[in-house]
This record gives structure tokens, sequence and C-alpha cells, in this order.
């Protein structure tokens, strides 16, 4: 396990998380369409560029982001639209293809027809912001999103129509890809603005990696989306994370404590929240998970404009507990 970072875009913030002891990223989205900086030799250009920092670069995101779909990069894919899921597919496939060309390991990808939902904030004792999400606050908006009305038969057929496709064209390529859970999980049944979260239950994950069958398909396992979906996060994440990950299934590690669980919950600093995340590290130990452990959704604090501040500190936390769990044996 190394600890990691997500989107480190800028030269001076490469620098900076190298100079913290950060050697691996997920870099940003190289463009939202099949274009020249999905080329093969700007890919390798990229990575050239992030080595020379003396930073791995295990992952790129595809332009299949956390959006609504009123502003998704690739909306028919989403909506099972054709002939035009087709041909987004297609651009999908060919970028698929040049990272794998140029030594890209990892894609990260939603499946999301909603973005990712938040209502407001909250103040932690020692006067950091805490994003929050109360489902009692927004569970009387009944407007549709573009999508309209979605089926849970029809989320599920699109999904495997999808993974069809590329699982495939990842598999000769080796790139692993690695998709995000529905944040947050809404109601089982009625979903939200008529679309149900289906990535938004343990069972729902476990229905999604069995679709196709392969090594290089899993989860950008975020376990604070995860520790969303429990009654009770405290007891019930270190089962999860042992049957993904001796499943072989987590490709990468989102590392957010929340306080709360299911329709309710706050996104804490990672030493503030219900799970004991050492217990966490050990968990991803014990099923022999070597990849990224990245900070995610940092709360933000007085006079860090940056998020430089909150950030280093929740890198060092997460740096401790790889430390204490490998010391362990």
């Amino acid at each position: 396990m190394r600890v990691g970072h997500q989107n480190a875009a800028s030269d001076e913030m490469r620098r900076w998380l190298a100079s913290i002891g950060v050697h691996s990223i997920c870099g940003p989205l190289p463009s939202s369409r099949l274009d020249e900086k999905w080329s093969v030799g700007s890919l390798a250009r990229l990575r050239e560029r992030v080595e020379s920092f003396g930073i791995q670069l295990d992952m790129l995101p595809l332009p299949l982001s956390a959006v609504s779909i009123d502003h998704a990069e690739n909306p028919n894919i989403l909506l099972g639209k054709s002939p035009e899921r087709d041909r987004e597919i297609d651009d999908i496939c060919r970028m698929i293809q040049n990272a794998g060309r140029a030594g890209i390991p990892r894609l990260k990808y939603c499946f999301t027809i909603l973005e990712v939902v938040r209502t407001g904030s909250v103040r932690s004792k020692w006067g950091a912001a805490y994003s929050a999400f109360d489902y009692s606050k927004i569970k009387h908006d009944t407007s549709l999103t573009a999508a309209g009305r979605v089926s849970k038969d029809d989320y599920w057929e699109r999904i495997a129509y999808f993974l069809k496709r590329v699982v495939p064209v990842a598999e000769e390529a080796k790139v692993r890809m690695a998709c995000h859970p529905h944040d947050p999980p809404m109601p089982r049944e009625t979903g939200y603005r008529g679309v149900p979260t289906v990535l938004g239950s343990v069972e729902g994950l476990k229905r999604f990696i069995e679709i196709v069958p392969s090594p290089y398909h899993g989860l950008n396992f975020c376990q604070g989306t995860v520790a969303e979906m429990l009654e009770n996060p405290a007891k019930e994440i270190g089962d999860v994370i042992r049957y993904f990950g001796r499943c072989g299934k987590i490709f990468s590690v989102h590392f957010r404590n929340i306080r709360g669980g299911y329709l309710n919950f706050q996104e804490t600093f990672i030493d503030d929240g219900d799970v004991d995340m050492l217990q966490a590290v050990r968990a991803y130990k014990e099923v022999g998970y070597d990849g990224m452990i990245m900070p995610d959704h940092v709360p933000r604090i007085p006079g860090d404009p940056t998020g430089h501040q909150a950030l280093a500190y929740t890198i060092g936390h997460i740096q401790a507990l790889i430390a204490r769990a490998n010391a362990e044996g």
C-alpha cells in the first residue's frame, strides 16, 4: 500500500506532493473527448512529465465523470441511445487502448446519471467545514433529470452493455478499469429524481463486478461512499473491504471517513468519524491490497484557501496508518 493523490494537474502541485512523500497519483482528465490529448504520444508525455517529479502516474480518469447527466461528457452511454451510444463507447475503447500503449495501468470512471448530492455543511468541534448529506432535506424534490424516469432494469442494461464492450478492450490493453460507486446512495426502492442508485449498495456492487468476469474489471473503491451505504459503518466496513479485496476487485482506494450512515452523514477528517481507519488499513493489508490509498473530500479549514494544510494533515495521517499496519507484520 502507498499513499496517493487525485488529479494533481499542475507541476507546482506535483512538486509539493513529492516533497511530502506522495509518489503515486491519479492524474487529471486529459480531455473530455477523444482528441490529441488522448493520443499515445500525448499520454506518454504526460506520464514522463509526472515521472520527472519522482511520481508514478498510476491512473487517469475517463470522461465519465461524477456529474449530472445534464453535464456528462458522454451522455448517450448513460442514456442508452444508439447509434450515439456506440460511437461514444468506441471513443472510450480508443482511450483505453492508447492508455495501455502509453504505459498507464489504470483508468477510473463513474457510471452515474446523478451528480454527487450534498445538502450543506456542518462545523466540526475544531471549526472545520464538513460536507453533509441529509436525505430528508431533499426527499420532496420530484423533478426529473434529462434522463427521465429510469428503471433499475434499464440502468443495469446500460451498465452491462458498456462493460461487455469495454472490458475485452481493457484486457487486451492490460488496463484495469476502476468504477466509482454511486455517491450518495439514495433510497433503495424509489431512488432520487426518477433515477435509482443501483451502484449505491453493497449488493449492487457485488452484482456489478460479476457482470463481466475479468481481472481488469473492478472498483475505484471509495471507502467513504461505501460507508454511506451502511447502517453501521463502524461495524460493517471491514467485512466489505475483505469481500471485494479477496475478489481482487479493489483497484484504488478513496480513503474518507464519515459520521453517520445511510441517508444521513457528514464527511469528516479521517480521524474524526465513526470508522476506525487503522482497522480499515489492516483489512486492506489482510487481503493483499498493494495500490494507492488517496485522500478524498478533505474538509475545509479556516485560513487554508488552497486546501493544502488540510490535505497535508490527511496525507500524513494516511502515511502513519500504513506505517503502523506494516510494522505489525
